[in-house]
């Protein structure tokens, strides 16, 4: 029992050891953490309350420039032309890469700032974010809306469809949602308008783009289109760029990486970036789209690699890849020829030889046909035959 007692005694002393210090641990602890979270932002730093401490792209003076030179050659419809200089070294060819780049942070400018919309107005309306999925229809939604209770009173044609805007009418009346106060309810309509401003700023963007695309790439643009083109390039860096990419490369631009929340990734679709998006890709059957895809990576690498040397500026080449990529398409889809009967081989008219000897003469002799069985298989016509016990006993002309 001493024993016994003096471990207890000592474990109770270790522990009042351990207790007697813990801020000691506590400031390791901490040391540890500030020394991992070095290169990491200060998250409590940020005031997620402001946007713009979240939204920054439109106070940038890139996106300023940029805006101002697209709105400029909007007015003017006007291109430069290139002789006299290096495709690269075009000044329309580097606003458009410029243009290329600033649609992509569009992109993820809108993002964050439906996220920042989602988060203010659930409190008004939470189930709202399942049936409005799309960003710009979710602003647009909210900003009319704003804190009207009774939706009915709304007039949201026009910016959803019918069987959408009767849900949402249903579903309003049984939220559990309440109204936003005045400075969050502020906050989110200038959300909902930076938005939209930014989706209009996405928009003139992607028009000077396409616009361009048939001087910059007219051989890319006709396979496919200008839109698919100008994305292309802008996610590469440049028609040069593009043009040194292998097709397996270009193939999965612009493609994102799923969630499968865990499960297995055999039935996932085919992994398909922006090329999903051309004109020829959508007529193809689903079943031939992953041949298909591949055909119009290689003729796209092949159209940007002739663009970006000049090779063919009317586009002709262009046009006869995609002929050729239809006309493959066009042969998958035939059925397999029928097969046709095989007729049998034609009798030979010589006779064969055969083996003769005493051996096979004698086996001829055993078994050929006499007279008398010649005559037994006759029959004479309008006389049945005898039978004994039941069975017919043939005897013909034997008789």
């Amino acid at each position: 029992m001493a024993s016994l007692a003096d471990s207890f005694l000592a474990d109770l002393d270790e522990l009042s050891d351990n207790e007697a210090y813990p801020e000691e641990d506590n400031a390791e602890a901490v040391g540890m953490d500030e020394d991992g979270d070095d290169d990491m932002p200060d998250l409590e730093s940020l005031n997620y309350d402001d946007l713009d401490s979240v939204s920054k792209l439109q106070k940038t003076q890139r996106y300023s420039d940029i805006m101002q030179k697209v709105e400029g050659a909007l007015e003017k419809d006007t291109y430069l032309s290139n002789q006299g200089f290096i495709l690269e070294e075009d000044p329309e060819y580097q606003l458009i890469v410029d243009c290329n780049a600033l649609s992509v942070d569009i992109e993820n400018e809108l993002i964050i700032i439906h996220n920042f919309i989602r988060d203010k107005y659930r409190l008004k309306f939470p189930e709202l974010e399942s049936l409005v999925h799309h960003p710009i229809d979710y602003a647009r939604v909210v900003k009319k809306i704003a804190n009207e209770v009774d939706i009915t009173l709304v007039d949201l044609e026009g910016l959803l469809p019918s069987a959408v805007i009767m849900v949402v009418s249903v579903t309003a009346s049984t939220t559990s949602g309440k109204p936003l106060s005045q400075e969050n309810l502020v906050k989110t309509i200038e959300a909902c308008d930076r938005a939209l401003n930014l989706d209009a700023a996405k928009k003139k963007v992607l028009d000077f783009v396409e616009g361009k695309m048939g001087y910059i790439a007219p051989n890319l643009s006709a396979i496919v289109g200008s839109a698919v083109a100008a994305k292309l390039m802008g996610i590469a860096g440049g028609l040069g760029a593009l043009a040194k990419m292998p097709a397996c490369n270009v193939q999965l631009l612009g493609a994102k990486k799923k969630n499968l929340a865990g499960f297995s990734s055999a039935t996932s679709q085919f992994r398909v970036g922006y090329l999903e998006q051309a004109e020829v890709f959508q007529s193809t059957p689903p079943a031939l789209r992953t041949r298909a895809c591949r055909v119009i990576a290689a003729k796209a690498t092949l159209a940007a690699r002739i663009d970006s040397t000049r090779g063919d500026p009317t586009g002709k080449a262009g046009r006869n890849l995609l002929e050729e990529i239809r006309k493959k398409i066009e042969k998958w889809q035939e059925p397999p020829p029928a097969k046709l009967p095989k007729p049998l081989p034609v009798p030979d008219s010589e006779p064969k030889k055969k083996r003769g000897g005493r051996r096979l003469r004698k086996m001829k002799e055993r078994y050929a046909v006499t007279d008398m069985m010649k005559l037994a298989n006759r029959m004479q016509f309008g006389i049945p035959e005898e039978s004994s016990l039941g069975q017919l006993v043939l005897t013909g002309l034997l008789e």
